[in-house]
């Protein structure tokens, strides 16, 4: 990969970000043109950075299930909960990427929840399809970090994916920072799909 081509701020403005379990934060929500892919990619930016201090980023990519509606089929609401109170805490930016379903869109992300109920894990479900078990391209990612004057981060993910790309895209990644786990009965395999195709950094027990 070359480094991404350059993007520029659009508009920043102040807005509250509120969970379900009462936590709440404010963040500088900043919007970008130029992006390579022509989507509405967000950058929250969350807390104080410390002057000389990386910032700890996360990319995370949007799950309209997970995310909004609380389903547990998958770990996506609460990884983004604990990125958002994380990053708060030390200064940071979590972007918010309109990858819904590993950039396969709602729909097919649907049908690919159809084939995991007849025992297909979520990456063998995406392959039936004609899909592919991941095809997302942080090329945007790299755009808006840049734009925002980021050259080196700290980055927030259990996903080898996502600093590999950043890394042949010109940002530099000092260090992969894991996320907790947040494994429950409903996402249990979800999780091991992860692990055994994708090598995502979780410890599971069991």
């Amino acid at each position: 990969m070359e480094p991404a081509p350059r993007a520029e701020v659009r508009t920043r403005v102040r807005i509250p970000l509120t969970f379900g379990d009462g936590y709440s934060a404010t963040a500088e929500a900043v919007t970008f043109d130029g992006l390579s892919d022509g989507r509405e990619h967000l950058a929250l930016l969350l807390g104080e950075p410390r002057p000389g201090r990386v910032p700890l980023v996360r990319l995370h990519s949007e799950c309209l299930t997970g995310d909004v509606f609380g389903s547990a089929r998958c770990d996506c609401g609460p990884q983004l909960r604990e990125a958002v109170q994380r990053i708060a805490e030390i200064g940071g930016v979590l972007l918010y990427l309109r990858q819904e379903g590993r950039d396969i869109g709602l729909y097919n992300k649907l049908d690919a929840y159809a084939l995991q109920d007849s025992g297909l894990d979520t990456y063998q479900a995406n392959a039936a399809l004609g899909l592919p078990e991941d095809g997302r391209d942080y090329t945007p990612a790299a755009q808006m970090l840049t734009a925002l004057g980021l050259a080196e981060i700290d980055l927030l993910t259990n996903n080898p994916d996502k600093p590999r790309q950043l890394l042949a895209l010109g940002i530099g990644v000092r260090t992969a920072v894991p996320t907790g786990v947040h494994a429950t009965p409903t996402n249990l395999r979800y999780l091991r799909a992860k692990v055994e195709h994708t090598g995502h950094t979780i410890r599971l027990i069991g």
